[in-house]
């Protein structure tokens, strides 16, 4: 009998790994796609050994988005599930002043993950199956003047998923979003996170497993979080732009 394959896009994030592994556990096949995809050569070799699956790494660069068509149509088989861990937070006052910055946030975590999506929804689409999950951030919920350029490009992210899921509704075709707080990673490595709202890539991992196999719309991975926004998102703009934090 034929595995479902995962298409695991970001694979050398942390997330990205987890992910990874807990997918084979299960028994999924699994397709890394990243930059420097051969750094994984390790990675693959030890999921292939311990969970009895196949693993196969492709390169991909979420910013060439001329060669995402090629991309899918490279990889050996359509996927069952997708799921975009990629992004890149980069540095807010380095944002601020320098627009080359500011555009590699904004196109890392909108204009490049949506791109490669919107083509492997087509195809999934034409197919009448299928399942796509992208990691956005309740950062995009609302601007903060200490992450907004971040924090718009996951606006725009989060949007993008959730008019896709509207779209596919009636095609056989599901959009899962993902909206983590604080997740223990490289990428926050050195930040002050609170403890009780932050997550570490195995719980992310395990509410995406979960949330594809029941098809949710969209979750949280520290529960909290959905009450935090919900309070954030009604302050009064005259107060909100006053608050520090």
């Amino acid at each position: 009998m034929r595995k479902d394959i995962v298409l695991i896009l970001g694979a050398r994030s942390d997330i990205g790994k987890a992910v990874m592994h807990r997918f084979a556990k299960a028994g999924y096949d699994i397709e890394l796609a990243a930059r420097n995809a051969d750094s994984l050569d390790k990675e693959k070799l030890d999921t292939e050994i311990r969970y009895l699956i196949n693993v196969n790494l492709h390169n991909f660069d979420v910013l060439d988005t001329n060669s995402h068509e090629e991309f899918v149509n490279s990889l050996p088989q359509l996927p069952n599930i997708v799921i975009c861990a990629v992004g890149y937070m980069g540095l807010q006052a380095k944002s601020e002043q320098n627009i080359v910055d500011a555009t590699k946030v904004i196109r890392t975590n909108f204009e490049g993950p949506a791109s490669i999506l919107s083509i492997l929804a087509n195809r999934f689409e034409q197919r009448g199956s299928g399942i796509l999950v992208g990691i956005s951030s309740v950062a995009g919920e609302r601007g903060r003047a200490k992450n907004y350029v971040y924090g718009s490009s996951k606006a725009g992210f989060t949007v993008f998923l959730s008019g896709l899921r509207n779209r596919l509704v009636k095609s056989g075709v599901h959009v899962v979003s993902v909206l983590p707080g604080y997740v223990e990673t490289k990428m926050t490595s050195g930040m002050d996170l609170p403890a009780k709202l932050t997550a570490n890539p195995e719980e992310v991992a395990n509410k995406i497993f979960t949330a594809v196999n029941r098809k949710k719309n969209i979750i949280y991975i520290k529960s909290i979080w959905r009450i935090i926004m919900m309070i954030i998102k009604i302050i009064p703009e005259q107060i909100f732009k006053s608050l520090k934090f």
